[in-house]
């Protein structure tokens, strides 16, 4: 029999078995025929069992021809396609041919010109197309045919605003559109910026898409078309066992090895994200012996494998930074062409000039993904030890040894080449914080890289083949919520945000109604997110575990013991958001985890981790950390100009100022910037500073002890001197930082100072991070700023926020520099003490700011105790404030470096810049090069000691922040600087 006669058969077949329950077929297949069913009196209930089997075995055995099963009109009878069943996108939902109009030309033949709705050849003359649409819970795709897997369109669903403006309510996805003709039946798909119209064959369909459509994405609260928690696209994950876990990096070194290795055991695809990429980065030193380390090496390995790799740059304002990306882009394209390259944006037809992307991310196979401080680019490399020098070359090849505050590099042909003079100039040292996701939150990243990637395919290659539309993978949001509307008690019963307010009439206040929206239990974990993961590679799989015992990066065997869930905010009411059929006692159930012993003690954890120096050497301790089980939300700055979103979110601002306003105890932040208002200020408009303003105000008046901890550059890492002509740049910044700092009745100490005093220096405190060491064996010594380029916040030993994101409006605004990041909330807690008190101290925040600390104060492993409390007046003060008041002094004393709260103006600065470069005869831009011998009176006379014995004091990298550098200057830009001419909203 003909193809097409037995798939008529069997349509026939199934449509008369639906529509009347009669399963004798007739005109079919002898050997696909079907039993007759002869029910034996009083057994309806086995006649009903196997008329249900005969009939699955029949369309079993019909369907087991491939010819059939592929037809056209078996597909269309029951709406499936090659992305069906496909389960890494989701149930299947609704498919069906539609026409559409927004596509370019896609088919030639007569028959699939025609009209949906009067099947005449091209009776309306216009450009309508068959396509064939696939609904999924996440996006709405369009395809050639059903068996064709690349989109030739997709919509991927987001956050819509809360109302049309029209007071018709909330937003739908998609509308019924009436129009003249009655032989046309629309309807209109709108998410983000795109608006979509569609059209079937009658009414009926419009409104069975329509109602399908919105279902999908608007019906579940907690879907993506709904904001969550600080009016982010993604929610909170690792809320049960669902696979969340994070770990966190220090420093390039452990950073990039991780993300080798996770390139490495790549199957299927990887997505690279960056402000700058250098695709000759090593990802291992020394370099000599890591060749195939190199970041195109590893990219051309995978692509011939046949993994396909998407990685998506900043196409910068040349004038204006000299990363490259043109550069970049060509040599990658050049490896393979399973290697794709977007830059974006177009400044010109985009209108943005300002703004940059300015993420970092990398993902493999949806299974592990990297975010944070650390771009695939040169200089970012090092280790905790911060070496100012690299002769011969051994660790930093060519244009790495790299050092912005003297040069930029000005060519690209040939990146081995230095670009420095290593006899005379020190590197900047870069430190950083990176992290690993696993679970739910990374494939959060991964959807949010396929919105941006789709977005700029769209506006960059609309109609280039070789650059394929991405579909976002299935997860479920939130599985179904559970319990009623409680507060969730800790175990050392925290009462976030139940302090009484500092009161000030202010925007900071009303700045964001998703701030108070709680962490909520679901009943249970969504299947397709517990994945396995593919068996190791030499003893080694970084998509399973990149803290195992084998690899080189391992060095702490933390233990993994589960304890109870402590949520950030407590549960509070919020209508029409929770499923209030079932209740879920949650202190019954943090009472039998208590009862289990899911907590271990805090000597039993530090012993373990204590004897990490069995698998590793001592130069990576405190580098990577453990990889736990957390509470993760994936939070970000986006908007249209960004990722063509319909509205701007500032998720990352949000949870920075309710995390802060929420904080018991302190609050320790890392960033490249510290720009920020208090309320009332017009130009600044985050509000970070507003927040911390009034807990320390609050904790002031309560009588309590608060800390707050900011680590920043000293100098902006941007070439030319601080007096130099043209570092107007440089200027601008370190304006904005002390107008926010201490300068001005805008800026935090000046308020606090008038209300409390000279304690202002009890609650709050700035510092750096400076380093030294000879340029090479014999040469002289130099000192340079340990460049913070980290973006993180640490809360009560709890709470951890990484990612890309600086304290400035250019980041946290969300219509501006678009970036990503991760708010971190622990669930495995060891014993541990804050104030004094017994605390329950989650392990992945606590264990990263002990690393941190013990790197910037010189800690070794079996000193880590003495720092253990963070608030209390013998960590605070007699340690970190100590210490970075004697690092401080010594530096001075040897180097008298830039900056230093000794000079006040630009001719002092001058004066003392002349002086120096005649002593030592080095001209390095900020000064930083020790005199051969150090003179010093005793007894009248003059003796000269040796620098390098002075600076053996010196005890790891911490100093403070100079706040009375240049405070005689007005360091903004005058108008014979072409910065003047700016807008200023480019330096803050």
């Amino acid at each position: 029999m003909m193809k097409s006669q037995m798939t008529r058969l069997f349509l026939y077949a199934v449509m008369e078995v639906l529509e009347t329950g009669d399963f004798l077929f007739r005109d079919v297949p002898s050997s696909a025929a079907l039993p007759i069913i002869r029910p034996a009196l009083g057994r309806q209930h086995s006649m009903s069992d196997r008329a249900k089997g005969a009939m699955q075995g029949y369309l079993n055995h019909f369907l087991s021809n491939i010819d059939i099963v592929n037809s056209q009109e078996v597909c269309k009878f029951l709406e499936v396609s090659k992305l069906s069943f496909a389960p890494e996108y989701g149930p299947k939902l609704k498919e069906d041919y539609i026409m559409v109009k927004h596509l370019p030309k896609i088919l030639d033949n007569a028959e699939d010109r025609r009209c949906c709705s009067c099947q005449w050849l091209c009776c309306c003359r216009d450009n309508w197309q068959k396509v064939w649409a696939v609904l999924k819970p996440g996006f709405l795709a369009f395809l050639k045919d059903p068996f064709d897997p690349k989109p030739l369109d997709i919509v991927v669903f987001d956050v819509l605003p809360a109302s049309d403006g029209n007071g018709e309510g909330r937003v739908s996805l998609a509308k019924e559109v009436h129009d003249h003709n009655p032989l046309r039946h629309y309807f209109r798909v709108t998410c983000g910026t795109r608006s979509i119209k569609l059209r079937t064959k009658s009414n009926a369909k419009v409104k069975d898409w329509v109602v399908a459509i919105n279902d999908a994405g608007l019906r579940p609260p907690e879907g993506w078309c709904h904001p969550h928690r600080f009016g982010s696209f993604a929610p909170p994950r690792g809320l049960i066992e669902d696979g969340s876990q994070a770990q966190w990096f220090v420093d390039g070194s452990a950073a990039f090895e991780a993300i080798g290795l996770a390139i490495e055991e790549a199957k299927s695809e990887i997505f690279i994200c960056g402000w700058w990429l250098c695709p000759e980065l090593y990802l291992r030193r020394p370099f000599h012996a890591h060749a195939s380390s190199r970041l195109d090496s590893l990219l051309e390995s995978k692509a011939k494998q046949g993994v396909q790799v998407y990685i998506l740059l900043y196409k910068e304002v040349a004038l204006a930074l000299k990363i490259n990306s043109v550069y970049s882009k060509r040599k990658l394209l050049g490896i393979h062409e399973n290697i794709r390259v977007l830059r974006y944006p177009d400044h010109f037809s985009s209108g943005v000039y300002l703004w940059s992307h300015h993420e970092k991310i990398v993902i493999v196979d949806h299974q592990i993904c990297f975010l944070g401080g650390l771009d695939l680019c040169f200089g970012r490399y090092d280790s905790g030890e911060h070496k100012v020098g690299d002769h011969p070359s051994q660790i930093w090849p060519g244009k790495d040894y790299y050092n912005p505050r003297e040069s930029e590099p000005n060519s690209w042909e040939d990146t081995m080449k230095d670009e420095l003079d290593r006899l005379k100039y020190p590197r900047m040292p870069w430190h950083d914080v990176h992290c690993a996701l696993w679970g739910p939150p990374c494939r959060d990243v991964a959807r949010h890289f396929v919105q941006r990637w789709n977005y700029a395919k769209r506006n960059k290659a609309p109609n280039e083949q070789a650059i394929p539309l991405l579909l976002p993978q299935h997860h479920m949001v939130i599985p179904h919520y559970m319990g009623k509307n409680k507060e969730i008690e800790s175990g050392e019963n925290s009462e976030y945000g139940n302090h009484k307010d500092v009161r000030r009439n202010d925007s900071f206040s009303s700045l964001s109604s998703f701030q108070d929206v709680p962490l909520l239990i679901p009943q249970e974990a969504d299947g397709p997110d517990a994945v396995k993961i593919e068996p190791k590679l030499n003893g080694f799989n970084p998509l399973h575990d990149l803290h195992g015992q084998t690899s080189r990066l391992s060095r702490n065997p933390f233990f993994f013991g589960k304890c109870k869930i402590e949520p950030l905010i407590p549960d509070m009411p919020m209508r029409g958001f929770v499923d209030d059929h079932d209740t879920l006692d949650l202190q019954s159930e943090m009472s039998h985890m208590k009862q289990t012993g899911l907590e271990v003690s805090e000597k039993e954890w530090w012993e373990i981790q204590e004897r990490g120096d069995q698998v590793a050497s001592a130069d990576e301790m405190g580098q990577v950390g453990p990889r736990v089980s957390c509470c993760c939300q994936i939070i970000r700055s986006v908007s249209q100009w960004s990722a063509g979103t319909s509205q701007n979110e500032e998720s990352i601002h949000s949870a920075y100022c309710s995390l802060i306003d929420r904080a018991e105890h302190y609050v320790y932040i890392e960033n490249q910037f510290f720009i920020s208002g208090l309320s009332g200020d017009e130009i600044i408009q985050n509000r970070v500073l507003e927040a911390i303003y009034r807990r320390i105000m609050r904790a002031h008046n309560e009588k309590k002890c608060f800390r707050v901890i900011i680590v920043i550059p000293l100098l902006p890492g941007f070439q030319g001197g601080v007096d130099d002509s043209g570092a107007a740049s440089v200027r601008a910044i370190m304006h904005w930082q002390y107008r926010t700092i201490c300068r001005g009745h805008n800026s935090i100490l000046h308020n606090l100072y008038n209300l409390i005093g000279p304690k202002m220096h009890d609650y709050i405190s700035f510092y750096g991070l400076r380093t030294y060491g000879r340029l090479y064996d014999g040469g002289p010594v130099a000192s340079s700023q340990v460049y913070v380029h980290s973006k993180i916040m640490i809360i009560d030993d709890r709470t951890t926020l990484i990612g890309s994101a600086n304290i400035n409006d250019r980041s946290l605004l969300g219509s501006r520099d678009s970036e990503i990041g991760v708010l971190i909330e622990d669930r495995e807690f060891v014993h541990s003490s804050i104030g004094g008190k017994s605390w329950k101290a989650g392990k992945f925040a606590m264990s990263l700011r002990l690393s941190l600390w013990s790197e910037h104060i010189g800690l070794h492993a079996g000193e880590v105790n003495q720092i253990r409390d963070p608030v209390i007046d013998s960590t605070y003060k007699d340690i970190w404030m100590a210490t970075a008041k004697t690092n401080t002094t010594i530096y001075q004393d040897v180097f008298s470096c830039i900056p230093n709260d000794l000079i006040h103006t630009r001719v002092s600065l001058r004066q003392c810049m002349s002086f120096w470069r005649e002593k030592t005869g080095h001209t390095t831009t900020d000064l930083g090069i020790a005199p051969n011998k150090l003179e010093s009176y005793k007894d009248g006379d003059i003796t000269g000691t040796d620098p390098m014995e002075r600076l053996k004091s010196v005890k790891g990298h911490l100093v403070s922040f100079p706040l009375d550098f240049m405070c005689k200057e007005d360091l903004r830009p005058v108008f014979n600087e072409s910065e003047y001419y700016a807008s200023p909203q480019v330096f803050h």
